[in-house]
């Protein structure tokens, strides 16, 4: 069972080929100030080149789905519904945060994924490992990162755009109980999202194609603007 998985939510765009019995067979990340829309279909044609994989040998589409980037979600989803429209293949869309807060795997302490949401805000969730399962105890929210910090009372390690940006306040505010994850695990991979895809896949938890949107959590400028 191949899945090909996209991650777009932020700057450092990906796209992964898992083989459920081979592992992760390649892997492709760019962190350039490049529109997805310009790099993400040669990153993909790159890695099935690379991987000697025909678009029809995969048996199912994986798309990060949000929160993140509503330009960049919007460009992976779209870019995963015209692959599964033509390959006739399934679509498993995977929360970002969820995919994310997985990279550190069996982790001891908690985990704190936080994307940059601008406005002074991040989109962040708290996480724990627990029976070999990442656990959700605090849902997705878009919230100021010193309000959601009064929530931690342990040692917590924080990753993502938004744990960078705001490194001096999180330090400031938790002391040694802040950790922070190595610069290879500080954004959302394509590898992990088709690591939860796989394991969905196997459970027929797919979702419909057509109703399929992304999960922006609050809504864009455009709409705040349009509806006054």
């Amino acid at each position: 069972m191949k899945i090909l998985a996209l991650e777009t939510a932020t700057m450092l765009g990906s796209a992964a080929i898992l083989d459920e019995e081979e592992g992760l067979i390649s892997e492709i990340r760019v962190n350039i100030k490049v529109a997805h829309a310009e790099r993400l279909m040669p990153s993909i044609e790159h890695l099935l080149k690379a991987s000697r994989i025909s678009i029809k040998d995969i048996d199912a589409f994986a798309v990060s789905i949000g929160p993140g980037s509503f330009t960049g979600l919007r460009i992976g989803l779209s870019t995963a519904k015209g692959f599964c429209y033509a390959a006739g293949k399934p679509i498993i869309p995977v929360p970002t945060l969820d995919a994310f807060a997985r990279a550190l795997a069996f982790c001891s302490h908690l985990i704190c994924p936080m994307l940059d949401a601008r406005k002074n805000e991040v989109y962040t969730g708290l996480y724990k490992w627990e029976d070999g399962e990442c656990i959700k105890i605090i849902p997705e929210t878009p919230i100021n990162p010193q309000e959601f910090l009064k929530e931690i009372k342990v040692p917590t390690v924080f990753m993502g755009e938004g744990a960078r940006l705001y490194k001096r306040l999180i330090e400031d505010t938790l002391r040694t109980k802040a950790f922070f994850a190595p610069s290879s695990r500080m954004a959302p991979t394509a590898s992990t999202v088709a690591e939860i895809a796989i394991k969905k896949l196997k459970e027929a938890l797919t979702t419909d194609i057509v109703s399929l949107t992304p999960f922006y959590i609050r809504r864009s400028e455009a709409e705040l603007k349009w509806k006054g």
